[in-house]
């Protein structure tokens, strides 16, 4: 098994020149089983390609810092938001190639530049932005103990993994460590994208949007790819800002089969939203909260077309007006939700809802179920179009009517 040191291959820790080349070289000659090596120090780098088989280790004090300069992120093909589209190249990639056992660990720093990024890649309105890490059609990944932060879009993009361990790393896409805000928006800690068998554990994530969204495409191109996102564990971890751990909206390959642990929710916003409108199709089923906590002191957001409350589902996410009570024709883009479980939860909330249930009228939600649940908010609890709602030991309160 092979060390490779980046500064071995021309690689120079000044963060003023641009290494991408050198970098790269590195990763080329791994063979399988080695190790590229980034040591203590800033590395400016453009778009890095992984390979099979290879760990990317990151020292104690290095960090790899994204160039500033959009050239040094090639626009290529790459499904985002749920439908395949041009973007620009992240910084840490797979090609799309099917790839094995790619390791990401140490105690170091991925910092994708997002706030110098992020409009200058907004320019071109047909190019979406690029992320800190997207990995792709990958068979055992992990990622464990770094620092993933500043990404111009999504943070962590994972595209139909399988078999991936992520542990003990963090992810900030709203504010800094310091808490200097970043002011980039639509960034999402962790996406788990048409992917199989995820654990995610010990994690720690300051989101400006999802901490983690579970997705699976978007409308006819989502169902007609058909990957679910299935048998994800997301245990033992802290989340301090951000919207919690969403599935969808990008659903229509199916959501099924994820569990939420032991997870603790500090001036975030929700524990829980599923959205799952019309058009996307197919499933979100077999979901399971449990033993979570919420105390939210932030009122930053109330209760809106994108933000319902600290646990819901929104059939109509993003409507700003909706009939919730006149059915609408039912067909292969009519969703359906079932067998949701939220077991051993404390809500203590000043934004929005404590509790929003609202299915579809012509394919209502089914089987929902509450159990030891005590939940505090500026409103309480709406319920509509749920079928086999059952509430065990429930308490909700709330400050104001709405």
């Amino acid at each position: 098994m092979c060390r490779y040191n980046i500064r071995d291959y021309g690689a120079v820790d000044d963060g003023q020149t641009v290494c991408t080349a050198w970098i790269q070289r590195a990763i080329d000659l791994c063979g399988k089983g080695d190790t590229v090596v980034i040591p203590a120090g800033t590395f400016l780098t453009g778009a890095l390609y992984l390979k099979s088989h290879m760990t990317l280790f990151l020292e104690e004090g290095a960090k790899l810092l994204g160039s500033s300069n959009v050239e040094d992120f090639p626009v290529k093909g790459c499904p985002y938001e749920g439908l395949d589209q041009l973007c620009y190249a992240s910084l840490l990639n797979t090609d799309g190639a099917p790839y094995e056992d790619i390791t990401i660990a140490g105690q170091g720093v991925i910092d994708a530049n997002g706030c110098a990024l992020y409009q200058a890649e907004l320019r071109d309105e047909r190019i979406k932005r690029g992320r800190a890490v997207c990995i792709r059609n990958t068979r055992g990944l992990s990622i464990e103990g770094v620092t993933i932060r500043q990404s111009p879009a999504w943070c962590l993009h994972l595209i139909y993994c399988k078999d991936v361990s992520i542990h003990n790393i963090q992810v900030y896409t709203k504010y800094d460590e310091r808490g200097k805000s970043y002011d980039i928006v639509n960034a999402d800690g962790i996406d788990v994208d048409s992917c199989e068998n995820v654990k995610i554990t010990d994690c720690l994530i300051a989101s400006e949007d999802d901490c983690i969204a579970v997705k699976s495409g978007r409308n006819e191109e989502g169902r007609r790819a058909g990957i679910p996102s299935k048998n994800v564990v997301i245990e033992n971890c802290k989340f301090i800002s951000g919207f919690g751990v969403a599935m969808g909206s990008e659903m229509s390959g199916g959501v099924e089969d994820v569990y939420v642990r032991n997870c603790t929710f500090e001036n975030a916003f929700s524990i829980a939203s599923l959205k799952a409108i019309r058009g996307r199709g197919n499933y979100i089923r077999n979901i399971h909260y449990e033993n979570c906590s919420i105390v939210n002191h932030s009122d930053e957001f109330g209760d809106t077309q994108y933000f319902r409350g600290a646990l819901y589902l929104d059939g109509f996410y993003g409507a700003k007006e909706f009939d919730a009570d006149t059915p609408a024709a039912v067909d292969e883009g009519t969703p359906v939700i079932e067998n949701i479980y939220f077991k051993d939860i404390t809500i203590d909330t000043i934004a929005g809802n404590a509790i929003y249930l609202y299915g579809l009228p012509e394919r209502h939600y089914r089987n929902i179920y509450l159990e030891n649940v005590k939940a505090h908010g500026k409103y309480g609890m709406k319920v509509k179009n749920i079928d086999n709602l059952q509430l065990i030991n429930v308490d909700v309160t709330y400050d104001e009517e709405g």
